[in-house]
């Protein structure tokens, strides 16, 4: 006859876990950095207004640190979670910084009122752009770890593209050097090429996040 009133006692005393709530607001974030990292490819692929895209990317952006901030404040809340206290805080923070490098490649274009693209600016672009969607993948396998193969396969996908990243920065950097002789152009652009190959980096963090999860609790 005790047992019940005890329970109910607990369950006021103790946060329900919210177990469900910490994934949807990854794939959220996710969704908000997908839609960040298309607009900042339409920019440098289809010469679209960097300042509309700019201020498009950064709308994103907003909304994902809002997200940002209900995760933490629900970590603070939350007595149970379905993963590691440390490894949600990570998880978001690394996807935070992807987001962060996608909005100032996005900001450093349109201050720089760039509007003829490098060719390697396309490539990087396509490739962040890439690597974001199996980002966004990799997250939205995150709930179901019992398909482990499945989300390792789109993490190694992201340290791949990650590669393909590095290669891109060294054959752009040497051609901007090589051909360029206004050194204001080379700063320019050479600040741009970091931010895309940074962001692409920061992809592969989240990507090294999850791998960690799937194998902590597989």
């Amino acid at each position: 006859m005790a047992t019940a009133p005890r329970r109910g006692f607990l369950s006021r005393l103790l946060p329900a876990s919210g177990s469900g709530e910490f994934f949807d607001l990854f794939e959220q974030h996710a969704d908000r950095t997908r839609e960040a990292a298309h607009l900042l490819a339409a920019m440098v692929r289809d010469g679209l207004d960097p300042e509309k895209q700019a201020e498009l990317v950064k709308r994103a952006e907003h909304l994902a640190d809002e997200i940002t901030h209900t995760v933490i404040e629900r970590l603070h809340q939350t007595f149970i979670t379905p993963i590691d206290r440390g490894d949600i805080h990570e998880l978001i923070s690394r996807m935070d910084d992807v987001l962060d490098l996608i909005e100032a490649s996005a900001e450093r274009i349109a201050l720089y009122d760039i509007r003829t693209m490098e060719p390697e600016a396309r490539e990087l672009g396509d490739v962040l752009e890439k690597s974001v969607e199996e980002m966004e993948a990799a997250v939205r396998t995150l709930r179901d770890l019992k398909d482990r193969p499945r989300l390792l396969a789109h993490c190694t996908e992201i340290n791949r593209l990650e590669n393909v990243g590095d290669q891109l920065l060294r054959r752009a950097v040497a051609r901007l050097f090589r051909e360029s002789p206004d050194p204001i152009h080379v700063i320019k652009w050479k600040e741009i090429y970091d931010d895309l190959e940074n962001a692409i980096d920061r992809c592969e963090d989240v990507a090294n996040v999850i791998e960690g999860v799937a194998l902590e609790y597989t």
